[in-house]
């Protein structure tokens, strides 16, 4: 390093799930009060949790709708004594979230199991809202992609 040179910042980073659930050709979000804008539900994945069970359990307590999860697995069963067979995500990305702190975020798609009355703040959205709502391009080609998706894909109990 030459003097003068700027030290190269430490990162740190975090695993996180954000799920797009696909209803009737429409997808779940949530106000994000923070944010300041709508996002899929998810969060962190707590210390020792599987991803899997990351996702679900956000989906549930942001929105208090139960998911299926879909998409592959490595091997289609798991018998006692083996490896667990996790849904292989339909995305990985890495954001920023301020200087020095990033976001492995592994990206989901799943269908409701349940039909609650939604909390405040928290909606089906077709494609034709979209527009209407605060995403990023992000999260728009995110949502796009899940709902053209999901009338192919079967639910993963």
């Amino acid at each position: 390093m030459t003097a003068g040179a700027a030290t190269p910042l430490a990162i740190t980073r975090d695993f996180t799930v954000a799920v797009f659930v696909v209803r009737d050709a429409q997808v779940l979000l949530h106000w994000h009060t923070k944010l300041g804008r709508w996002l899929p539900p998810g969060g962190h994945i707590e210390q020792d949790e599987l991803p899997d069970d990351a996702a679900r359990r956000e989906v549930l307590e942001e929105t208090g709708v139960a998911i299926a999860l879909t998409g592959a697995t490595g091997i289609d069963h798991s018998r006692p004594g083996e490896p667990i067979q996790l849904v292989r995500p339909e995305g990985v990305q890495v954001e920023t979230i301020h200087p020095g702190h990033e976001h492995i975020d592994l990206i989901y798609f799943a269908r409701p199991l349940t039909d609650p009355t939604l909390p405040p703040r928290v909606g089906w959205y077709g494609a034709a809202n979209l527009d209407s709502l605060n995403i990023t391009d992000e999260v728009r080609l995110w949502c796009e992609k899940a709902i053209a998706t999901m009338g192919a894909v079967a639910p993963r109990s």
